[in-house]
């Protein structure tokens, strides 16, 4: 079996970071491929206003057109209800990818607060771990984290890109440009869908 990324996320919108961080982990810790899973309902963002999950599960699959190393699932966005990361590690283990081919990619920012998960002392049975570096979050909050996670944990150095889901709907509901923050092909979706113009802010 090969070696299966998963990254998930909100992906509202997705950027150039969140496609340059699945390609260093990818090859940083050689996986075979990457599968990116828009949330569907996601229960840390209840709060906060996100975008349809249809809009947001087609920007992913423009951003990743024509990478042969990354695909995107509904998993998550066809699910009824809140989304727990425990759940979806379930449904891909339960498809015969065995614990040690599968990986679960997310930021240092949701790692930091990885115990308000659901069940989130399980996920080192499940799968491995792998958390990116991100500017503004510091590596030495890995140490307050329980054992078993950082025993889990795989730290992948990202180049220092600043680019964050919210300072793109900031700027589209600015009118500001955001071209080569964003694929083309997303920038011109978020444009003909008029996504973010009168959208209160959320949380990356």
């Amino acid at each position: 079996m090969s070696k299966t990324g998963i990254m998930g996320g909100t992906f509202d919108p997705i950027h150039y970071a969140h496609l340059l961080v699945a390609e260093e982990c990818r090859r940083s810790l050689d996986i075979d491929r990457i599968i990116f899973i828009p949330t569907g309902m996601p229960p840390h963002k209840r709060d906060h206003a996100v975008s349809p999950a249809e809009d947001r599960y087609a920007m992913t699959l423009l951003a990743t057109a024509g990478v042969a190393e990354f695909s995107v699932s509904r998993t998550e966005v066809d699910r009824r209800t809140p989304t727990h990361t425990i759940d979806t590690l379930r449904e891909f283990l339960a498809e015969g990818i065995a614990p040690e081919d599968l990986y679960f990619i997310t930021g240092l920012d949701a790692i930091l607060s990885i115990e308000t998960w659901v069940d989130y002392e399980l996920l080192p049975s499940l799968c491995t771990l792998v958390t990116a570096t991100r500017p503004g979050y510091d590596l030495r909050g890995i140490e307050r984290l329980p054992q078993e996670i950082r025993k889990s944990l795989k730290v992948v150095e990202i180049p220092q890109v600043s680019i964050s889901s919210t300072e793109i709907r900031e700027r589209v509901r600015a009118g500001r440009g955001i071209r080569f923050l964003v694929p083309h092909l997303v920038e011109t979706y978020i444009e003909s869908a008029g996504l973010y113009r009168e959208r209160e802010g959320q949380e990356n």
